[in-house]
């Protein structure tokens, strides 16, 4: 097994607990507006208020996987069904590994729930996410309006759709 790097901590995956969700909030918020703002519609903008994240976290808790280094989580990935619906990284922590490891362990999720294909939706101006899932080994299957929660219903928005095949599920 490789040594990590002097400056660079082993990534360790576990699911999420409440204490984990202050953490991941900021983690989602940060990392959504990285990658949302101007590719989403205002509304969106205007509903993702950081309260908002704190809110969806803790109702999520149970979806979620972190990615520890040092202690401290820096990173996380909700899988619901057939779908790898969150997945960000803390920008300090970003190409040391951790979006591959959590996107691993999604399609792991996703395979041993019994799927033989994974999908997720990626804004469609966020080229830096879209170039990591192809590089990962994922599929652009085309253009969609991805139905974002909001507070009066779904808000539409502009996305692609990346899929996987897995192949079969193992069962033991």
């Amino acid at each position: 097994m490789p040594r990590p790097e002097p400056d660079q901590q082993p990534i360790v995956l576990r699911p999420a607990s409440p204490a984990d969700a202050e953490a991941v909030a900021e983690i989602w918020r940060e990392g959504w507006r990285d990658g949302h703002l101007g590719h989403v519609p205002d509304v969106l903008v205007a509903v993702r208020t950081a309260e908002s994240f704190a809110e969806r976290t803790v109702e999520r808790i149970g979806d979620t996987t972190v990615a520890v280094a040092g202690g401290a989580v820096v990173g996380f990935v909700m899988v619901v069904g057939d779908e790898a619906e969150q997945l960000y990284v803390a920008t300090e922590h970003r190409g040391a590994g951790v979006a591959g490891a959590l996107l691993g362990h999604a399609e792991k999720v996703v395979r041993d729930s019994g799927h033989e294909r994974v999908w997720l939706a990626v804004a469609t101006g966020n080229a830096r996410a879209r170039r990591f899932y192809e590089r990962q080994g994922w599929v652009d299957e085309g253009a969609f309006n991805y139905a974002a929660e909001g507070p009066d219903g779904p808000i539409s928005v502009p996305c692609h759709r990346y899929v996987k095949r897995l192949g079969k599920a193992a069962h033991g």
